[in-house]
């Protein structure tokens, strides 16, 4: 190994470890949980009980492709976006 490949290994090694350490411990984890929440965004259906990001557990009533309707009591609807459910509870007591 030369003097000048040894100098730019150890100008740019460092570089493509720390590159290599935030793939694998933060963009790769992110993209991973992005694709796990978005499969349960596209799997919801009527009658599932979900809970939004703000604590509130229902039952979809109505739902399109931005728009949830939730009941959360006897007559009481309310609509929220279909961002906001945090978790499809109807799902993850089946599995």
């Amino acid at each position: 190994m030369n003097p000048e490949m040894a100098a730019g290994l150890a100008t740019w090694g460092p570089i493509i470890i720390m590159i290599a350490i935030f793939y694998f411990l933060l963009y790769r984890p992110q993209k991973t949980a992005q694709k796990r929440r978005m499969s349960m965004l596209d799997s919801l259906e009527k009658h599932n009980k979900v809970m939004t990001i703000g604590g509130i557990y229902g039952t979809i009533v109505d739902l399109d492709d931005t728009k949830v309707k939730l009941k959360i009591a006897e007559n009481t609807v309310i609509e929220v976006a279909r961002s906001s459910i945090n978790s499809n509870l109807t799902k993850e007591q089946q599995a």
